[in-house]
């Protein structure tokens, strides 16, 4: 076995519990186009095909096990599929399992803002499930999403992170207060190209919750998050 090979054989054994027919593929899940365009004279494949695959593969997953198993109307388990099959969701997924070290990046994303590694992530984990898909068939994929991703779901139901927070609290607030939510800057720290935004959501001229994230609009749910924690304790 070749010195590249080793660290993604004893991944697929350890984590995934079987040995890759063809590690090569397990590699290509794990590489980034810019490592290809770094190394060009060695490398000629990159993720986004196998990203691609199991992105589909995911979502054919999540939704059979939605549909065979709970019996919510159409729109309900839509937005629970969304939970579940969002960047944070897989990204998070990614970083349990341990795939950042085995990620191949050129040496400028390595150095990139944690929310472009975040991406980086999610894309992997995607990718990975395509990898699994091909050299274990669509059994094992399964297996794997419903380790990793299903398995998440009864805390995604406990928490209500499901539902779209800035569009319920703009229900709450408007039936309990008969204002709707406005949102605002309190602060912004960081370089432009990892910067942290913290932003305030007021009902009337009450503040009722603060979120901070790499975007407004990643700060703008988590504030209307703690808001919701607000209106739930009356």
């Amino acid at each position: 076995m070749s010195v590249e090979l080793k660290p993604y054989q004893e991944f697929a054994l350890k984590t995934l519990g079987y040995e890759f027919k063809d590690p090569g593929v397990l590699i290509t899940a794990f590489t980034h186009r810019s490592y290809v365009n770094e190394h060009k004279k060695s490398v000629d494949t990159h993720n986004e095909r196998l990203e691609f695959l199991g992105d589909a593969v995911l979502e054919l997953a999540v939704t059979r096990y939605l549909f065979t198993t709970y019996s919510e109307p159409e729109g309900i388990l839509t937005n629970w599929r969304s939970a579940l099959v969002r960047t944070e969701s897989i990204g998070a997924a990614a970083t349990r399992l341990g795939f950042e070290p085995l990620l191949r990046l050129s040496k400028g994303e390595k150095r990139g803002s944690n929310r472009a590694r975040q991406q980086i992530l999610a894309n992997s984990f995607e990718a990975v499930i395509g990898a699994i898909y091909l050299d274990q068939g669509y059994d094992k994929a399964e297996e794997f999403i419903a380790s990793n991703i299903i398995s998440t779901l009864p805390e995604i139901l406990e928490t209500g992170s499901w539902r779209d927070g800035k569009s319920y609290l703009q229900e709450v607030a408007q039936e309990k207060d008969g204002y709707t939510p406005v949102y605002k800057v309190l602060s912004e720290e960081g370089p432009d190209h990892d910067k942290t935004f913290t932003l305030g959501v007021f009902i009337g001229t009450q503040l009722r919750g603060k979120g901070s994230g790499s975007s407004k609009q990643s700060a703008q749910q988590k504030a209307a998050e703690e808001a919701l924690k607000y209106y739930d304790s009356l």
